[in-house]
């Protein structure tokens, strides 16, 4: 028998059932009962994806690790709180996983976008290798702040999730900048008319405002589409501007897009604060919870509720064979999700070095979400772990995240063999949509590129100073 196999098989009967209380079970914004709904409750915690060491993957960067047992796990809980996000984005927080039951392809598109190979969006290759832009070397151990950071900027490039990523640091969380990264900037679905004027050429009106656009194409086949390149189908099912053959548009043309919160804390010095508990007990009851990544001292978990003074956790510490997607596309995905009861620990050994997670899907439960947070700050006893405020405090400085500080060199792309994209593959939709109704020459088109850069660079600057955080793995 293998050997990962075997670990995974004994560890299975050393877990302990859920204890016989009568205190309530949260679970990622869901409460149970023990006495009545242990299924449910056992169901419920399957469904999460559950994303371990692996082995015999594809080496990293093609001559790296071919395994990330001993310093990969802080990847692993970044993947699982961010495949949370994008079972709720686009299964929906009630969906649950059986079985021997037939799963739909939004399944699998998920699944597939955290299989540990080089074009996957979220894979263990892609975490590790960004993770080098965040000063960590492959095989590092990574703190919650660093995964976080290394997430939002995967999050770019998967278009057919669409998800504005926001981090919040200093123990701040700023409404505006909420608000301004989740809404599409004012150029995003309008009309374009361009005429020529004068020596230099160019001047272009813009015509704001959303419109009904039916599906079309908007990549031109030399280049790779975002949605097509971590999910290989047939070509019937190729996504049309980031959604599948046949979706509307009007949905991606919305003032919204669906939020990932992320918020890096540190809730102690060596030791949790005990005046934080209650507080993150209530995030845990929160209908937007995504969980909590941290762990304890060189180890990290996965959090995703809470039973009397015990926090619920899924554990990445098992290794387990890397998994292929067969001829036909199919994954076995049985060992994505932990089919025994899960672990426990005491949330008093909880190191204070976490990061907490939402998703907010619309407007409405960005500012429902605001509302809790208001009203669990006025909580007696419970201290609160983060502050809400509506503007950016004037104390504040606002490091570029983007790394474009006068005087550095800055990447003109970045290899397609890595399965990032150049910025001129980012903007193909806007470049191609322009080009198809404008026929214009490679300078105008420059020209435009340039505009629309400085109004991206605008609208996603955003202050990324780094929790202190210790590593984990």
């Amino acid at each position: 028998m293998d050997a990962a196999t075997l670990t995974y098989d004994t560890l299975r009967f050393e877990y302990e059932d859920f204890p016989e209380t009568k205190e309530p079970v949260w679970i990622l914004g869901r409460t149970y009962s023990v006495f009545t709904e242990k299924e449910e409750i056992l169901l419920d915690v399957t469904s999460r994806l559950w994303f371990t060491y692996r082995k015999n993957f594809p080496a990293i960067g093609g001559t790296g690790p071919t395994s990330d047992t001993g310093w990969g796990c802080m990847l692993r809980c970044g993947q699982m709180i961010f495949a949370q996000a994008l079972i709720c984005r686009h299964l929906g927080r009630d969906w649950r996983w059986e079985k021997g039951k037939r799963q739909t392809d939004n399944y699998f598109n998920i699944l597939n976008a955290f299989i540990d190979k080089k074009d996957s969006y979220y894979s263990i290759h892609q975490i590790a290798q960004m993770g080098v832009g965040e000063g960590k070397s492959i095989g590092q151990w990574y703190g919650p702040n660093t995964v976080a950071q290394v997430l939002k900027k995967l999050a770019t490039f998967d278009t057919w999730s669409s998800l504005a990523v926001h981090i919040a640091m200093d123990n701040t969380v700023v409404m505006e900048e909420i608000n301004s990264t989740c809404q599409y900037p004012h150029w995003y679905g309008a009309s374009w008319e361009v005429s020529w004027s004068g020596k230099f050429g160019i001047a272009w009106k813009l015509f704001c405002g959303p419109r009904q656009l039916k599906k079309g194409r908007l990549c031109k086949s030399n280049f790779l589409c975002a949605g097509a390149a971590a999910f290989p189908a047939a070509e019937s099912d190729l996504l049309y501007n980031g959604f599948p053959d046949g979706a509307e548009v009007t949905d991606r043309l919305s003032q919204w897009k669906p939020l990932v919160l992320l918020i890096p804390l540190r809730l102690g010095l060596t030791d949790i604060n005990e005046a934080y508990i209650e507080t993150l007990k209530h995030c845990f009851m929160m209908p937007q919870s995504l969980g909590v990544i941290g762990g304890k001292p060189n180890s990290a978990h996965y959090f995703i509720g809470y039973v009397g003074e015990e926090l619920i956790y899924l554990d990445p510490h098992t290794t387990q064979p890397a998994m292929e997607p067969s001829d036909n596309g199919c994954i076995p995905d049985e060992s994505f999700h932990c089919q025994h009861p899960p672990c426990r620990m005491s949330i008093a050994e909880l190191d204070p070095s976490i990061a907490v997670g939402f998703f907010c899907n619309t407007e409405e439960d960005f500012n429902n979400w605001c509302q809790q947070i208001k009203k669990l700050s006025l909580l007696r006893g419970a201290l609160p772990m983060f502050e809400l405020v509506e503007h950016q405090p004037s104390h504040f400085s606002s490091p570029d995240v983007l790394n474009l500080t006068p005087g550095k060199a800055q990447p003109s792309g970045i290899s397609v063999d890595k399965h990032f994209c150049s910025y001129q593959e980012l903007m193909c939709p806007v470049i191609y949509t322009m080009h198809s109704y404008l026929f214009l020459p490679a300078v105008t088109l420059s020209s435009i590129t340039a505009f629309l850069t400085v109004s991206l660079i605008s609208h996603s600057v955003h202050s990324s100073k780094r929790a202190f955080s210790f590593p984990f793995s």
